[in-house]
Formats: structure tokens, sequence, C-alpha cells
């Protein structure tokens, strides 16, 4: 039986460390922007976004309410982020829709300023698994074009919220201009497609977990579960290559009693002399030149 799923992956052949300066562990922060982009009948969209801190879908008629709850993130969320990072001297990637770095263009060149990563998350906060080939292929192309024009930096990573289509890593592919996709949550090793990186994502690392139901209620359970998974991959670094995805959300981890737990993990991982800790963008970069001839 030929399976189009690949169940083994590095089972019994997982690849040597190989991040720089001897680092045990590549640790990855992705701050997800979707403020602005998420789906709004008052901005024309054909239904509201019902995932944000509550669970009220509001039907047929704009949502002023929800909307403010993704307001807070650009308007309060994100400086207490940045501010965290700069203490510590890290540099994120910031995954973005196109329509929210569209609307907030001063956002985006803050970011750069910062010497963080803007990367593509959609050009709305949605799926893709129901996209047409050339519909999807115009909504990448309409993203990477609003990324590029925001912050002046061509983007070279994706990420799509939850649910790709069969076709999305392939256009990826074709358009030539993407250096890696996030698209996978199977392992917590990195690995190539043919020229291209794919660098695993977590959902369980993640503040989404504050959502409704997501198991999180106090700044202590993000901090505590993170830095559980921090120390075993640390401690399993020492034989494998491993990354760590510690995803954030403006509006969720920028919350006045929840950015405590983000700054708990910075201080934990601060403490470690032998991590990496990068963008996307160089951790796809290190990958390729390692490995890009093993696809």
């Amino acid at each position: 039986m030929t399976d189009r799923r690949d169940f083994k992956g590095y089972f019994g052949a997982e690849p040597a460390p190989c991040w720089p300066g001897g680092a045990r562990l590549a640790v990855s922060f992705v701050v997800n922007v979707e403020e602005g982009a998420e789906l709004s009948i008052g901005d024309g969209d054909p239904c509201n976004e019902a995932t944000y801190e509550i669970r009220e879908e509001v039907k047929d008629v704009p949502d002023p309410c929800m909307e403010t709850h993704f307001a807070y993130g650009t308007r309060q969320g994100y400086g207490r982020i940045a501010a965290a990072f700069d203490h510590h001297g890290v540099k994120a990637t910031f995954s973005t829709c196109g329509r929210a770095a569209e609307r907030s263009p001063w956002l985006m060149q803050d970011i750069i300023a910062r010497g963080h990563e803007v990367s593509c998350h959609g050009w709305l906060w949605q799926r893709h698994a129901h996209l047409e080939r050339t519909e999807e292929a115009a909504v990448i192309e309409r993203t990477h074009a609003a990324i590029t024009a925001a912050c002046g930096i061509a983007p070279v990573g994706w990420h799509t919220r939850s649910a790709p289509s069969v076709n999305t890593r392939e256009l990826l592919i074709e358009r030539g201009d993407f250096l890696y996709d996030s698209d996978v949550y199977d392992d917590d090793i990195p690995r190539m497609a043919g020229g291209h990186v794919i660098l695993p994502y977590a959902f369980d690392t993640n503040d989404m977990r504050f959502s409704p139901g997501g198991g999180f209620v106090q700044a202590r359970d993000f901090s505590d579960y993170v830095i559980g998974a921090f120390d075993r991959l640390y401690a399993e670094g020492t034989g494998a290559a491993r990354m760590i995805s510690i995803g954030l959300h403006l509006r969720l981890i920028g919350r006045p009693g929840r950015i405590g737990g983000l700054e708990a993990v910075l201080a934990h991982i601060a403490s470690f002399d032998d991590v990496w800790i990068a963008p996307r963008r160089e951790i796809a970069q290190c990958w390729a030149k390692v490995h890009g001839d093993s696809a």
C-alpha cells in the first residue's frame, strides 16, 4: 500500500543538532497579527468571526462587540508584547494577515524597526481548505503584496489559519519567493520539501488556549505549560535537532492578566546560554543550508 500520509517521519534516524553556536534548541516565538482581518459583516464580509473572548456568534448584522475585542490587540496588546521582547533582546516572527497589514501599516513599520520578521498569515483570518486553486493563488498574491507594501520588505514565510488546502504548499513553491511554510503540526523538527522548508507549528504551546474552553485561565497556566515543553525539548536537544514554537496573539497574551505568563517564559529561557531564539526566516535559512541537499 502506498500511503499519501507520512506517519514515520524521522523515526530511527533523527537529524543531529545543527543550530548556530552549538545551541541545543531553536526557539521560535510567533505572534499572530489578525486584528482587522477577522471576518466582520461591518467590513463587508459574509459573516462575523465567532472565536474571541466569549462564545457568542452574532449572525446577519454587524458585531461591534467582537470588533473591539480584536482591536484591543493593536491598541494595547502589541505594546506589552513588544516591550517584553525588547527587554530580553528577543526577535520574533509576526505572522500577519494581509488585510491587517493594510489597515495598520504603522504597526508593521514598528515591528520591522524593532528587528522582527513579518510573515504571511492569509489575506483574511480564515481557513483555506475550501478555496479553489485559482482563488487561493490570488489570495496568496494579495497577501504577499500587502505585507510587502506595508513593511517595505517582502515576506518569505506562510502559515494558514488551521486548515490549508491541498494546493497551498504547491502554490507557495511555484511562486518561488517563499522560503518556508508552517502548515504542519506533526513534529518538533523541521524538514525539506525540495528546496522549500517546512517548519512545524504547535497549538499546545500557544496562548490560543486562553480562548473559552481552551484550558488556560491564569497566566501561570501558560508559563507552566510552555516552560515544561521547553525543558523537555532542551533535554532531548543533546542528541537530536529540536525546535519549539511558542504561539502568541496580540489580543490574547497581551491582556494585563496574561502578559506575566509570557514574561515568565522569556525570563526562564533567558537563563539558558545554549539555546537559539530566532525568527522563523533565520531558522528556515539555517535548516536549508544544512539539510537542503537531503530532500
